[in-house]
């Protein structure tokens, strides 16, 4: 046998070398899906750490509306006794408004009321309010300032900010200011 001369390559040796870069290769091939498998699942945990405190947060707010409106059904339930006892008081004659039963009663409902308002019950304000279609229900228009609220014919209430029963009233068409502008015109003619 004849000896290799050196610097020239044998299959024997080459065999070994290519191994060795397919080994290589793989390594690194495998290394950049190991890396990518790392990112994705870091990425996915990261997700679904924020969507776990998005959750946490929607949860406690859906905690404390349950808590501040939980009572709205019982509310609105008491406000019809309400309206009748303000009716009561209303048509109460004179002579018997000085009796100590009906101040009893008076003190009832203010009691009762003062309770709903430590609740979170507040009236909505209506006479001689701009007409707001998400506080006020309009009943029919009547004469006064267009677009005002001139009457309450029902009151409205809020539970904290949120309107548990609008205020029924009546709204101004406009037409005692059409008459006074007549008015005005015959005077200078």
């Amino acid at each position: 046998m004849t000896q290799p001369e050196p610097g020239e390559n044998t299959s024997d040796q080459a065999e070994p070398e290519i191994a060795e870069l397919e080994d290589v290769e793989a390594l690194k091939k495998a290394l950049t899906e190991a890396k990518a498998r790392a990112e994705s699942n870091l990425a996915n945990w990261q997700r679904a750490q924020a969507d776990f405190i998005n959750y946490k947060r929607r949860s406690q707010q859906e905690m404390e509306e349950v808590s501040r409106f939980g009572n709205a059904v019982l509310m609105l339930n008491l406000l019809p006794a309400l309206d009748d006892l303000e009716r009561a008081f209303a048509s109460i004659p004179d002579h018997l408004a000085k009796l100590s039963w009906v101040d009893g009663i008076r003190l009832i409902g203010r009691k009762l009321y003062a309770s709903l308002e430590a609740q979170g019950l507040s009236p909505i304000k209506a006479v001689g309010e701009v007409f707001d279609p998400n506080l006020h229900e309009a009943a029919m228009h009547g004469k006064g300032k267009e677009g005002i609220v001139i009457e309450e014919l029902q009151k409205g209430y809020k539970l904290h900010d949120r309107v548990i029963r609008p205020a029924m009233v009546v709204v101004g068409n406009g037409e005692e200011e059409k008459k006074r502008s007549k008015k005005g015109k015959r005077k200078e003619e």
